[in-house]
């Protein structure tokens, strides 16, 4: 992993960028996305609206990096960045799997292959 702390003129690009892998120059200052969703990470947020509005103002202020995951909601967090940014035009956006959610504020893991491919294919749509 390497850095750089050139400011390319946004707040977000102010904060330096970081390479990923070799080839993934990303802004440091990224957006994680868990608490676009409602009370306890689960279901939808109370103001839908204003979830799609903090993540457009976000990628105005130069964040390119969005962490998500399928769990977040499920699935809420990830279809509200897709309502608010597709088609990502200079965003990257990471998933992470491998816990269910029978509930609010409840985690179980469960790293079977199986649910991690269904996590991953499920995150892609």
């Amino acid at each position: 992993m390497s850095t750089t702390s050139t400011s390319h003129g946004t707040p977000a690009a102010a904060a330096g960028s970081i390479t990923l892998g070799g080839d993934l120059t990303v802004n440091r200052m990224g957006f994680g996305a868990m608490r676009l969703t409602g009370r306890g990470i689960w279901g939808p947020p109370k103001n839908r609206d204003e979830a799609i509005r903090v993540l457009q103002r976000a990628v105005d202020l130069g964040v390119n990096f969005i962490d998500t995951a399928y769990s977040y909601g499920p699935h809420v967090a990830e279809q509200i960045i897709g309502d608010a940014l597709h088609p990502y035009p200079g965003v990257t956006i990471a998933t992470k799997g491998g816990l269910e959610r029978p509930g609010p504020d409840q985690w179980v893991e469960n790293g079977r292959p199986e649910f991690l491919r269904r996590n991953l294919e499920e995150s892609l749509k």
